[in-house]
């Protein structure tokens, strides 16, 4: 493929070309041109869009090519060293990863940046699939169906053909309760449904959400029997809103629930996996970053929080035919 001069400011356009295609180029282009952007013939964009190497969606049976997407994607697949000193999580919210990033950052200092968002499952995946992440960390339901569930999640995201999926942990999920109460109301879902008990919900498309509204199915109990009286857009936001006495309960796991000193009830097991592009598995940054899941430091770590169990850390549970 020809190499083509891309701005490094501005929209990040490719500069103009004698002929002058790409400066006609749509800011959503159809695949005739998506192959003259790229200068390709038309049987390759579907080739390499049927794969998920380039970055495309089907509308109505036909593919569409957001040209701010392709041209990241000829930044990555041209120049994979330029982005190499950057790891960008996003997707779910844990503790003991919040830790794990933290010292990934201190120890790499100015050479390199890693950052973690915290924006819940379902948006960290679309971002993921956007290319505004490299990492994306997600849970989806119960531990015993998440080898099924996770990837039939994944594959509803375009660019799925191209990712991996690495067990990072398994941790409890429940709910995190404010002492007082527990000692008042008791510790099932049945009881805390009405009687005045204010919720952090969490908020639509975070696994913890989706996994209270699981919990109250099989306890039959319906979600809008409970309070809502704010939403939370992490674990550790929901915790400190119990913590502060703005809410009585919040979804969320143990580890969150004992930063905040707050009791907590298991409704079940989760695992806590991470997506990632094949190319990202293997940057210098998120093997230390995986490597970081068996060191002495992170497990003594798991253990003071509590719920966490790190038997399959770096496992591979999935990636596309």
């Amino acid at each position: 493929m020809a190499k083509r001069k891309v701005h490094a400011a501005g929209t990040g356009a490719p500069a103009p070309s004698p002929e002058g295609t790409t400066a006609d180029a749509p800011a959503l282009m159809n695949a005739r041109q998506a192959a003259d952007y790229l200068r390709i013939n038309e049987k390759k964009v579907y080739q390499l869009a049927t794969e998920g190497r380039l970055p495309g969606t089907k509308v109505t049976g036909k593919w569409l090519f957001p040209r701010d997407l392709v041209d990241q994607w000829l930044l990555e697949s041209s120049h994979r060293g330029v982005l190499a000193d950057r790891l960008i999580l996003t997707g779910s919210d844990d503790p003991l990863l919040h830790r794990i990033v933290s010292r990934l950052a201190q120890a790499v200092e100015s050479r390199a940046l890693v950052v973690y968002s915290a924006t819940g499952t379902r948006l960290g995946l679309r971002l993921l699939a956007a290319g505004r992440a490299d990492v994306c960390a997600m849970h989806w339901g119960p531990a015993a169906e998440s080898d099924v569930r996770h990837p039939a999640l994944l594959s509803r995201f375009p660019g799925h053909a191209q990712w991996v999926l690495v067990r990072a942990f398994r941790r409890e999920q429940g709910l995190m309760m404010s002492p007082r109460i527990t000692r008042r109301h008791g510790s099932s879902v049945e009881a805390l449904a009405g009687a005045g008990v204010r919720w952090a919900f969490r908020q639509d498309g975070s696994g913890s959400q989706r996994f209270l509204e699981e919990t109250c199915a099989a306890a039959d109990t319906s979600l809008d029997r409970l309070e809502c009286a704010t939403i939370a857009r992490s674990e550790r936001e929901a915790a400190s809103f119990v913590a502060t006495g703005e809410a009585d309960v919040a979804p969320g796991v143990r580890a969150a629930a004992a930063e905040c000193g707050l009791d907590f009830v298991a409704t079940g097991e989760e695992t806590f996996d991470l997506v990632l592009p094949r190319d990202i598995y293997f940057r210098a940054l998120f093997q230390r970053l995986a490597d970081s899941l068996k060191s002495d430091e992170i497990r003594s770590a798991a253990t003071r929080l509590g719920g966490y169990d790190l038997a399959e850390a770096g496992r591979f549970v999935w990636s596309a035919p």
